[in-house]
């Protein structure tokens, strides 16, 4: 999924593919760093990052030409996708014979006028590392790749947790990660989580919706205080509880399903399928109706239609709960 270990793999051409930006950032580094396995101190490679449109062609073909001191050399070409005619063949030219010492590190978006240097450079054996912008259902397993290589074992509900939190930015959720490794030593539980990012307002619709479906009443109720007394916007909050009601209804509606199989067809990760097939066994789809109503209701309350907007969450809050609780 990352496509950064390139470390064991010594290539003189890579070819990184894709747009997310930490994926980029990481096989770059990944290559620079392969690059220079074994030099001495002070004998490390000169590496030159280059970008199309901002390098000349004989600037280009001197950077990529054979070292008469047979010095280590990487060049990184970024936004490859939008380089000339001209360029980009003098890229594709060295490629197909890269001289001794140097390392050529292609940055493409997949697209853009030169789309053709892609299977082009595959062709000649470039190293693909693939960065492709990640799907919201591949976030869990971003999230518990960053925690394992931290040497943490998350659990899903971590997981979950930090996603719910953060939000699906690849680069504050790698920050998130190592920063909660680094103040808990490494025992990162759901409460660490809270604790650190219950500022966020994304966090703070997210545990209130998490707490009324699943009928705790005075988790829900204490944390929604908590939010309201925060400055966490009535909306927000609204829409969290919405989200989570609807999701049961659209999962309840889909039967018995795999999360990994129906993530597309559902528009939602699997981790969000299967906690919500964990919270439907308290659910039938009669209170879910009666819900669908409460969240449709306190949609328009918090729009406007309400005198006292947090006593319409706090009743609506109550509504689901004790809906919930009305199945056991």
């Amino acid at each position: 999924m990352t496509g950064v270990s390139t470390d064991n793999v010594p290539a003189p051409l890579h070819l990184v593919l894709g747009d997310e930006e930490l994926l980029v950032d990481r096989a770059i580094s990944a290559a620079i760093r392969q690059a220079g396995q074994g030099a001495a101190p002070g004998e490390e490679p000169t590496v030159s990052r280059l970008r199309a449109g901002d390098v000349s062609v004989p600037e280009l073909v001197e950077l990529l030409s054979p070292s008469l001191f047979a010095d280590r050399r990487v060049v990184v070409f970024e936004a490859a996708d939008q380089a000339g005619k001209d360029p980009a063949a003098v890229v594709l030219d060295t490629a197909g014979d890269i001289p001794d010492g140097v390392t050529l590190v292609v940055v493409h978006t997949g697209g853009g006028r030169t789309k053709a240097m892609v299977p082009a450079l595959k062709k000649l054996g470039a190293h693909v590392h693939d960065c492709a912008k990640l799907k919201a259902s591949e976030h869990p397993a971003f999230v518990r790749a960053e925690f394992r290589a931290a040497a943490v074992r998350a659990s899903p509900d971590v997981i979950q947790a930090v996603i719910g939190a953060i939000g699906g930015d690849l680069r504050e959720l790698a920050a998130a990660v190592s920063q909660l490794v680094t103040d808990t030593g490494g025992k990162v539980d759901e409460a660490a989580v809270a604790r650190y990012y219950a500022g966020r307002a994304e966090v703070s619709g997210f545990n209130v919706a998490d707490k009324a479906v699943a009928g705790d009443a005075a988790g829900a109720a204490e944390t929604l205080r908590w939010a309201l007394h925060g400055g966490t916007p009535h909306v927000l909050i609204a829409d969290a509880l919405a989200d989570a009601i609807h999701t049961l209804a659209r999962v309840g509606g889909a039967g018995r399903v795999d999360p990994n199989r129906s993530a597309g067809e559902l528009g939602m990760p699997p981790w969000k399928i299967r906690n919500a097939q964990r919270d439907l066994r308290g659910w039938t789809p009669e209170t879910i109706a009666d819900a669908l109503q409460v969240v449709a209701r306190l949609n328009g309350d918090v729009k406007g239609q309400a005198a006292d907007p947090d006593y319409a969450l706090e009743r609506a809050v109550s509504a689901v709960v004790r809906l919930r609780r009305a199945t056991r």
